[in-house]
């Protein structure tokens, strides 16, 4: 500890007490510099006059920078409090080299029967003594947000920051195509290049904290995307599914899934299993301008043509279509991750693509069907499906309870079959001379005879419960090339 006293007349002295100076040698060079309020300074105003001095006390007022903390009657216990300080710093943050910038005044004053109380003065004195570093702010939007140690892990923080959107090849690449200036090279298909990686709103600039409040750029990427440096965990409990626990926390199951790439919407979740659930509040925005080439498919058109020369449900392909080629150049924005803008710069036709042609008769003739079956009754529902019923196979559907009891042809054709047949009592066929038959069982009536040309909706019987049947109602099969087909897919 040294002092320099310097006269001011004859009745002031100025005392400065510079702490550290004894151990600069001993202190490391670092970036970052802890600053020490630690640098004293002692004005001492004497009283003038014919007072007897030997009755006078003398107190000390203690200022940090403009504040006034109080008055204490002891130099030696502010001294003590500025060495412990000292110890402390040089202890907690020993990779600080340390600069007394700022003051502690002390201002003497004689005065008579004055009492301090000097506990509770150096009591405040010791809480307002802090030990600042010297650091580097990232500020958004001119306001600090974050801290660093220095410049260099500023710009280390901006790095890190921008690979969360990019990879480490993309950016070296675009640091280079930057140093360079020049042209770039045409594109490959399906190659991505990055034109340009921007956070917005972000500057930097020297500033000094205490040393606990500055972050690792690690630590600060996080908290600049998240708003915490804790990500907040949730523990899977019995009964959980990520719907419920997205909607307890605010999110959407899409959000959720986002926070916590291993999981995806079939994923099990197991009791006591962690799962991110903190609310991102990014604090700044990084947009990233990519340009991207593809070579994409180019649709064929679907032409249908009507040709009258066939029947009506017949179809022949008369060209198969084929895709086109083209390449495409994207101007793409993405802000934090996400698409905000897709743009077409260029388009180029590699291959025209060609149309698929299809000719549909439209013939017409009651005695072929159409092709399109049409509800075999006025409404009702269907009281049993085609499948295993009762130990064996149901061959069709029946269909039960309709608002009147026509039966009516589902399609045109030609009746095969009319009359007793067993089991389904009255039943007629129809065939629709295109592949396909239909079969009406379990009537009361039939009202149409073996040849008839029978058009499509026609009624061609009532429904009724003869044969096999526990109530009335329509029996309904549909044939195709011999084979039974379920009708329900027919409809």
């Amino acid at each position: 500890m040294s002092s320099n006293w310097n006269n001011k007349k004859d009745f002031t002295k100025q005392e400065t007490f510079s702490l550290f100076q004894h151990h600069k040698g001993m202190l490391k060079t670092a970036a970052v510099s802890a600053i020490l309020l630690s640098s004293v300074t002692f004005n001492l105003v004497f009283a003038t006059g014919s007072e007897d001095r030997s009755t006078i006390d003398k107190i000390y007022h203690i200022y940090v920078g403009k504040d006034y903390v109080g008055a204490v009657s002891n130099v030696a216990s502010v001294q003590k409090i500025v060495e412990v300080k000292e110890k402390e710093a040089k202890t907690q943050f020993k990779e600080l080299s340390v600069d007394a910038e700022s003051s502690i005044s002390l201002v003497p004053e004689q005065v008579y029967s004055y009492q301090t109380n000097d506990t509770e003065v150096l009591s405040l004195l010791n809480e307002q003594l802090v030990a600042k570093a010297d650091a580097y702010a990232l500020n958004v939007d001119g306001q600090p947000v974050v801290y660093l140690k220095n410049k260099e892990d500023y710009e280390e923080t901006l790095r890190l920051l921008k690979l969360e959107y990019v990879t480490e090849k993309q950016l070296a690449e675009l640091e280079a195509n930057e140093i360079t200036s020049g042209s770039l090279p045409e594109l490959e298909v399906n190659q991505t290049r990055i034109l340009e990686i921007k956070i917005e709103d972000v500057s930097g600039k020297e500033a000094k904290i205490i040393p606990s409040k500055i972050l690792t750029p690690e630590d600060a990427v996080q908290y600049l995307q998240t708003g915490t440096l804790e990500k907040e965990l949730y523990t899977v409990k019995a009964g959980d599914v990520l719907g419920s626990i997205a909607m307890n926390h605010d999110l959407t199951t899409k959000e959720l899934l986002a926070l916590n790439p291993d999981l995806t919407e079939e994923s099990v979740l197991q009791i006591g299993q962690e799962i991110n659930v903190t609310v991102e509040k990014p604090l700044v925005n990084v947009q990233v301008v990519l340009e991207k080439l593809k070579r994409e498919k180019i649709d064929y058109e679907k032409i249908i043509e009507q040709d009258e020369n066939m029947y009506k449900g017949e179809q022949v392909v008369k060209q198969e279509g084929s895709f086109g080629k083209k390449e495409v150049s994207y101007l793409i924005t993405e802000v934090n991750g996400q698409v905000e803008e897709k743009a077409v710069t260029n388009e180029v036709i590699l291959e025209e693509p060609v149309d698929h042609i299809v000719k549909v008769g439209t013939k017409v003739i009651s005695s072929r069907g159409t092709g399109d079956f049409a509800w075999p009754t006025n409404g009702g529902y269907i009281s049993s499906t085609m499948g295993t019923r009762w130990g064996e196979f149901h061959r069709g559907i029946d269909i039960a309870r309709p608002s009147n009891y026509n039966i009516k042809a589902a399609d045109n054709g030609v009746v095969t079959a009319a009359g007793w047949d067993g089991t389904y009592g009255y039943r007629i066929i129809i065939n629709h001379n295109n592949g396909y038959e239909t079969l009406y069982a379990h009537l009361s009536r039939i009202d149409v005879n073996i040849g008839q040309v029978i058009p499509k909706g026609s009624v061609i019987g009532i429904m009724g419960s003869t044969g096999n049947s526990t109530g009335t109602h329509l029996h309904f099969e549909v044939h195709k090339n011999g084979a039974i087909v379920n009708p329900l897919a027919y409809f």
